[in-house]
């Protein structure tokens, strides 16, 4: 499968997808996210792939954001239809993707950018990164689900801030609000990235796609998380990882997981 706007390699059982822009700082445009929403599912639907990471290209940017002008001329229904197509093509089918995806934010994490790494399970940053959501500085609100899920990441007070003032904070800052789960050297940070994947890599494929449906739930409206955790635990036990992750403990031995 080939791409113009990203690259997708893949090493053993990580896949690593990047948002290969640099002209453009990555910023996001329809193409990019037609074919990141491809990649993601294609990815998803390989059984060897345990983790996907998802990072920028070049040290300046992750994703500085979208392209401004593919919609600077969008009349209200245009701009009601990008913003619901870009969550159901990749922002949304990010989060509920059943393969955990770990954002490494090199760089700018603007707007789009950082509502991508919002979508992604786990979030890495390099030691340079700056984030933020400046759609207001353009009359407008972030669209991609930045409203929803920066109040759920810091809380409703900092993401207010965060989004009234437009202003970026520093990769310290993301971790010590939560956003971000680790700050490495930019160095360093594919190499954390990796390292965190191969760890999930590890443990049932089945499981962590259970999880994370019973995660996700906890964070929808009308949904009770409760029972969908109880529903999942159940679904497991019917699963060959669980039998054979139950077996391989008490033959004291690693289990080998295959996906079913």
């Amino acid at each position: 499968m080939s791409f113009e706007n990203i690259l997708v390699e893949k090493s053993n059982t990580v896949a690593t997808i990047t948002i290969n822009r640099p002209t453009k700082l990555n910023a996001l445009n329809k193409a990019t996210i037609q074919e990141l929403h491809e990649a993601f599912k294609a990815c998803n639907e390989d059984l060897e792939v345990r983790a996907i990471i998802i990072t920028g290209s070049g040290e300046k940017a992750f994703v500085a954001g979208a392209d401004i002008s593919e919609f600077a001329s969008f009349d209200v229904s245009q701009g009601a239809e990008l913003a619901r197509k870009g969550q159901e093509v990749l922002f949304d089918f990010v989060q509920n993707l059943g393969t955990p995806v770990i954002a490494a934010v090199n760089g700018f994490a603007l707007g789009g950018g950082l509502e991508l790494a919002m979508a992604s399970h786990i979030r890495l940053a390099s030691d340079n990164a700056k984030m933020g959501l400046p759609e207001v500085t353009l009359g407008v609100i972030p669209g991609y689900g930045g409203t929803q899920r920066l109040p759920q990441l810091v809380g409703k007070g900092r993401a207010n801030e965060m989004i009234m003032t437009a202003q970026m904070i520093d990769a310290q800052t993301a971790l010590n609000y939560g956003l971000v789960n680790h700050v490495v050297a930019q160095s360093e940070l594919l190499e954390k990235a990796n390292e965190l994947a191969s760890k999930i890599a590890k443990n049932s494929p089945m499981a962590i796609s259970q999880a994370i449906k019973a995660v996700n739930a906890n964070f929808t409206d009308g949904i009770n998380g409760f029972d969908v955790e109880i529903d999942r635990f159940g679904f497991c036990f019917g699963t060959e990882d669980f039998k054979e992750g139950t077996t391989a403990f008490l033959e004291k031995r690693k289990a080998d997981f295959k996906g079913n």
